[in-house]
């Protein structure tokens, strides 16, 4: 199986203010567009995980990147490295969606240290690319990532 893939995000916006004879504006324009060619080098990329998926009331699973989540098309996926990772939280959420490296064998990835946490607002959406080299997956050791609901009392759904 072959994969091209493009990620984009940008930001647009105009700032305006009052003045006695002109309306001062102050536009300001961000745009990033990543491709990447099938393949296993620099801005390649060979293997895609996407799923929607609910998390209970409280609850959290561990995503494994090397070797356990099904693919779209079948077959598992077994990451060596990722080159983007982006979580959306449904708007309908009464809870965050918190992706970070599980407790055990956690998939460090571009997070600081085992610790850290990125917490999803519903609504939120979090994405973070590393198109050249990405971030290693270490089989059994550093392929888990967390993701969790954030309280109790209602489920969460995210993509």
């Amino acid at each position: 199986m072959a994969l091209e893939s493009t990620i984009t995000a940008a930001i647009k916006a105009v700032e305006t203010g009052a003045a006695d004879l002109a309306q001062p504006s102050a536009p300001a324009e961000l745009s990033v567009r990543h491709s990447f060619a099938n393949g296993s080098g620099a801005n390649q990329a060979s293997k895609l995980f996407s799923d929607s998926r609910t998390l209970a009331a409280s609850g959290s699973e561990d995503l494994d990147l090397a070797g356990v989540l099904a693919g779209a098309l079948g077959g598992t996926i077994t990451f060596a490295s990722v080159k983007a990772i982006m979580i959306r939280a449904k708007a309908t959420n009464a809870n965050n969606v918190v992706v970070g490296p599980a407790a055990s064998n956690g998939f460090l990835g571009p997070f600081g240290d085992a610790a850290d946490r990125i917490a999803i607002r519903p609504g939120g959406v979090f994405l973070i690319t590393a198109p050249a080299a990405g971030w290693a997956v270490t089989s059994g050791t550093g392929d888990l990532l967390a993701v969790a609901n954030s309280g109790a009392g209602t489920p969460v759904d995210y993509d």
